[in-house]
């Protein structure tokens, strides 16, 4: 999986994937969308503007990749700091899901979209917006499965765990694709950046 992102005119940027790897982007995906749940739609004949302006959650999800996607503000030291991090989530939270909702479908629909080229691949071609989608989701990926690897500072550096798992651990497959994914985001951030 040696995939690499690489700038296009316009400030996207475009990456060669193989069958292999669209369908584990795409299945990461829409695992991530299952993870962070149903969006809050309307009612039938709710207004939608009531919908804008509902308060969500005040208390922290009880799943540790969730707060890791949705960490609190001010940390709960103490009391007073708990009931800011409650009110910060309360008027936050739900707009936040929204952009992970979006950035993991934006991931979707792009994949979905391809055409294969000869020799079972195909070349994802993003727009800057697009860009931006899929940066999101590839950070969101990451947290998710760091968290459920319980990954730590050491585990990253070069000489970290991460690298020296036996093929016979159970935990290789997600290792193997959250240090690509790592990868893939680390090239697209250096084509987005001015030169």
């Amino acid at each position: 999986m040696a995939g690499h992102f690489e700038a296009t005119p316009g400030g996207g940027a475009s990456v060669a994937l193989d069958e292999v790897e669209v369908a584990i982007l795409r299945s990461l995906a829409v695992q991530l969308l299952e993870l962070i749940g149903p969006g809050a739609e309307p009612a039938d004949g709710e207004d939608p503007l009531a919908a804008l302006f509902a308060e969500g959650p005040s208390e922290p999800p009880s799943d540790p990749a969730l707060a890791r996607l949705f960490p609190e503000a001010y940390g709960d030291e103490d009391k007073e700091l708990r009931e800011a991090s409650a009110e910060f989530r309360r008027f936050t939270e739900n707009d936040l899901r929204t952009r992970k909702r979006e950035d993991a479908l934006a991931v979707v629909r792009s994949l979905d979209a391809l055409a294969p080229v000869p020799d079972d691949g195909a070349v994802l071609s993003l727009a800057a917006d697009e860009c931006r989608h899929w940066l999101g989701s590839l950070n969101d990926l990451r947290l998710t499965i760091g968290t459920r690897l319980e990954v730590s500072d050491e585990d990253e550096g070069q000489d970290g765990s991460l690298y020296r798992l036996p093929d016979s651990d159970p935990r290789k497959p997600m290792v193997m694709a959250y240090l690509w994914l790592g990868a893939l985001q680390e090239t697209l951030i250096e084509t987005l950046m001015p030169d």
